[in-house]
């Protein structure tokens, strides 16, 4: 959980009234049910104080669709210090135009009428929150002069708003600097002026003989020669030589490769140890009831109504350093990108473990013409399953070109298919060549059933973890992921080998 220090909260106290307020003379009575305070918790687009290298402001739709119905006033941010509740109703929390704006109505309690008292005197005048931004729910940016700011764009949980003397953060937040927060706000950032350049300058000391500091930069007359009179912005001269600035790079270039994961296909079962055995509804039922006489004992069912799959999960894990230079240098989110290969990582292993399963554990069986493929189809198969074709680039290509005995190509259009086309009525998935490489012979791969009937996918868990590395001055990233890979049904699917081999 972050906290923050709200600047300008505007923290105030609200005097109790009087029963009989024309009574200038009667005291308030010892009822706190008037002593309230009000200000802002939070202030839209107010830039923090440094928080370490960066600022943070807070968007005015960072609140949007938080529930705030659970939200706790407290003393500086301690739960045992319980200043006001919305759910018990002394807490009213109300998001307006310049921020989240609240009012606290105080109970009766020693620590309670301190804060009042505090607040009163002018002793403590500032804010906090604490709160947890949604994943992808800030960004970052920079700016000329190399000012790095956070923006909170979405907040997933608003957990307390406090009173507070001094910012409380714990050993998990970022440190802050001693600057006083408002010589922070007040400052004005500097602005780079482009200088202007003139061949004369009347204002130029050495050529006018006056004392007078000169207002422009001189150009000299050897550089006007070299670069033909031609200005152009962020463009400098270095003996005979224009020297271009070096381009700054925002995106990560993506190179378009196809991305998916095999076990969307397959069935994905998430368990709670680290081994055991699933059970399974078994698709080879055969068994029928017996006839049962009047007021006889029924028969014994025999019949395996499950299949028991066991699973073990193992550890598969990987990690990457980056140091810290690169982090802080980069004009891009490395970190973030870094995080996206690793994903990537944990597809590819899906992929690989499930391509080994079906290559090693299924049936194989060979096509060279579309009769072949329509036996399989309709007979090798169960028709109770759901079917679809896995074939790579080269085997889909071999595909595009048969046609059945009318002259009609046998693959048809399909847009709910991954690959846009069917064949026999069932979608075709293709994946490359890389995953899915050709048989040494020349002939095809392809395979063809209900991959959710022969494949299991036992997911444990999935860590993420990112620490520093101070010796290093890097961060170190990793993925871990706990899986196992199961065959359910040996039937359920057939590997083909399509087309004739080579040599034949």
């Amino acid at each position: 959980m972050d906290r923050r220090l709200t600047i300008k909260a505007e923290l105030r106290a609200q005097q109790p009234q009087a029963e009989t307020p024309e009574d200038d003379t009667q005291q308030p009575q010892d009822d706190q049910q008037g002593k309230t305070i009000s200000g802002y918790a939070i202030v839209w687009n107010s830039p923090s104080k440094d928080l370490g290298g960066f600022t943070e402001v807070v968007t005015p739709n960072a609140l949007d669709n938080v529930d705030l119905s659970d939200v706790l006033m407290l003393n500086n941010h301690d739960y045992t210090q319980v200043l006001a509740s919305v759910k018990a109703g002394t807490l009213t929390l109300t998001p307006d135009e310049k921020g989240l704006a609240f009012t606290a109505q105080l109970p009766n309690t020693s620590f309670a009428n301190d804060v009042y008292e505090e607040i009163t005197s002018g002793n403590v005048d500032s804010c906090s929150f604490g709160f947890e931004v949604n994943d992808g729910g800030d960004t970052w940016s920079k700016d000329d002069q190399g000012n790095v700011t956070r923006t909170i764009n979405q907040v997933k949980s608003l957990f307390d708003v406090s009173v507070v003397a001094v910012p409380a953060y714990d050993d998990t937040n970022v440190q802050v600097d001693t600057r006083s927060y408002e010589k922070f706000i007040n400052k004005k950032k500097e602005v780079k002026k482009m200088t202007e350049k003139k061949i004369i300058d009347p204002n130029d000391p050495e050529k006018n003989h006056t004392t007078e500091k000169p207002k422009t930069e001189v150009r000299s007359f050897e550089d006007y020669i070299r670069s033909h009179g031609e200005m152009r912005d962020g463009v400098t001269t270095q003996g005979a030589s224009a020297v271009i600035p070096k381009e700054l790079i925002t995106p990560v270039f993506q190179l378009k490769t196809s991305r998916y994961n095999l076990a969307q296909y397959a069935t994905v079962k998430q368990v709670s140890a680290g081994s055991g055995t699933y059970p399974i509804a078994t698709s080879q039922q055969t068994a029928v009831l017996a006839t049962k006489d009047e007021l006889a004992q029924m028969a014994d069912i025999n019949a395996n109504m499950f299949t028991n799959v066991p699973f073990d999960v193992k550890t598969r894990a990987g990690q990457i350093a980056l140091s810290n230079e690169v982090v802080e240098d980069s004009e891009v989110d490395i970190v973030g990108e870094v995080k996206n290969q690793l994903q990537q990582l944990v597809d590819n292993t899906d992929n690989q473990q499930i391509m080994a399963l079906l290559a090693a554990n299924f049936s194989k069986v060979s096509a060279t013409n579309v009769d072949d493929l329509k036996k399989i189809y309709n007979v090798t198969l169960d028709p109770a399953l759901s079917k679809m074709w896995l074939v790579n680039q080269s085997g889909f290509n071999y595909l595009d070109t048969l046609k059945d005995s009318e002259g009609r190509y046998l693959l048809q259009p399909n847009p709910t298919a991954a690959s846009g086309f069917s064949l026999l009525g069932s979608p075709v998935v293709m994946i490359s060549d890389k995953l899915l490489p050709n048989n040494t012979d020349g002939t095809f791969p392809m395979i063809v059933g209900d991959l959710s009937q022969a494949v299991a996918v036992f997911r444990r868990n999935q860590v993420s973890c990112q620490w520093d590395k101070f010796d290093q001055f890097s961060q170190g990233l990793s993925v871990i992921v706990r899986n196992d890979y199961e065959v359910i049904d040996k039937s359920a699917v057939v590997n083909v080998s399509l087309g004739t081999p080579a040599g034949k």
